[in-house]
């Protein structure tokens, strides 16, 4: 099972938790999460107007052995304008444009999505039952 926790953070907001959205599924292969603007095919979605996020950002999807990956799916611009960022414990990780990364398995982490723009992000705090 992956459980995924979004949170919205504009400004002077930081730390806060109002809003959360939270989504889950089965560590099955095939299994699928979608995190951007786009209600339709995302199960945590983020502000319309948040346009650092692509319609589709990230995609997790469970592998064949039950372990589960993270995508920043390449957008319509070819400079994206955020940064994307996986965080476990004190380790620290950039996500190339278009890049693929590992999670922990029995781990826990979050996705810190960062405008470039400005002081807003979308922090994507994720459990993966062993």
């Amino acid at each position: 099972m992956l459980e995924l926790t979004m949170a919205t953070v504009s400004g002077t907001d930081a730390g806060a938790t109002a809003g959360m959205l939270m989504a889950d599924a089965p560590s099955e292969p095939g299994a699928v999460l979608r995190v951007g603007r786009d209600r339709s095919v995302c199960r945590l979605a983020t502000p319309d107007d948040w346009l650092f996020v692509s319609r589709v950002h990230l995609e997790f999807l469970c592998g064949p052995e039950g372990g589960w990956q993270v995508t920043w799916l390449r957008g319509s611009q070819s400079d994206p304008s955020s940064e994307v960022r996986l965080v476990v414990g004190e380790y620290a990780q950039t996500i190339a444009y278009g890049g693929t990364v590992q999670l922990p398995k029995g781990g826990a982490g979050e996705i810190v999505i960062v405008d470039r723009t400005g002081p807003r992000s979308v922090n994507v705090g994720f459990y993966h039952e062993a």
